[in-house]
């Protein structure tokens, strides 16, 4: 089920929200993200807000409402649901305006929830892709932008082509980046816990954020650094994080199966336990 508010109500199933001259329709202005209600419980949900209001100002947007607001349409939302649902919260900031250039004060707005459970604690299948992150000079990558989307589509049709699930993407330089969905930890042979270093190429998430301050608080080191490709050839472990499943262990990478590990099975109930005690 989708509910979404737009333009003062709130309105069920897939609300249209553009005119075919809309900035965004053509150009790509807009800006997304993505929360998460699981029972009512809304981890770092002012975190995901506020980003969506910087991701706004960057693509030369501007979000209506502010944090306060905002989470006051969240939780209005999450109250129309079930209170056992299991929900994604995705507010949208878009242009409406300019050419080419949006304009900021004519932004359009939506906030939508729909029934999303929590994936199970299974794992997937992963490969190198060809494909690599653009450079922040090259595109907007400091904002959770639409338009840096169809790159990490792409990643993925060629991953499935290759009969995997997923795609770990390189920067420019040719390091790790993260997952084509999601941000990349692993676990070296010698038990360093391991995650690219945000370096502008990709967005550095909010989960990644907590999961490495949860395994730091549990008395466990997490280097972020340069990562070569080849080193998740040798990973004892590799998982990633993300708002929609949190943390998923990767279990075949290349042609190497892998274990559900220690480490991503501890960053799991860390979070659950954290989000548990943040109601």
């Amino acid at each position: 089920m989708y509910r979404s508010y737009f333009k003062g109500q709130w309105s069920e199933g897939n609300t249209p929200l553009f005119g075919a001259m809309d900035n965004a329709v053509w150009l790509g202005s807009s800006v997304f993200d993505g929360a998460r209600s699981i029972r009512g419980m809304t981890p770092d949900l002012r975190l995901h807000l506020n980003r969506v209001i910087q991701s706004a100002d960057r693509l030369g947007l501007q979000c209506p409402y502010n944090v306060d607001e905002l989470e006051a349409l969240c939780r209005e939302g999450i109250a129309l649901f079930p209170a056992d649902a299991e929900l994604y919260i995705r507010p949208l900031v878009f242009g409406t305006d300019g050419l080419v250039v949006p304009e900021p004060a004519a932004s359009g707005f939506a906030l939508t929830l729909f029934d999303a459970a929590m994936p199970p604690f299974a794992g997937f299948s992963a490969c190198l892709s060809s494909l690599r992150r653009p450079d922040p000079s090259m595109a907007p990558t400091d904002a959770k932008a639409s338009c840096l989307y169809p790159n990490s589509a792409k990643a993925l049709r060629e991953a499935k082509e290759r009969g995997f699930d997923n795609a770990v993407m390189c920067d420019i330089h040719g390091q790790v980046a993260e997952f084509a969905t999601a941000n990349i930890f692993f676990v070296t042979p010698e038990n360093e816990i391991v995650t690219p270093a945000a370096n502008g190429c990709f967005l550095s998430g909010i989960t990644r954020a907590r999961v490495i301050a949860l395994l730091k608080e549990d008395g466990k080191q997490v280097s972020e650094r340069s990562v070569k490709p080849e080193e998740l050839l040798t990973a004892k472990e590799i998982f990633n994080t993300g708002n929609y499943a949190k943390v998923t262990p990767c279990t075949r990478y290349e042609n190497r199966e892998l274990p559900i590990g220690e480490i991503a099975t501890r960053a799991r109930d860390l979070y659950f336990a954290f989000m548990e005690n943040n109601k």
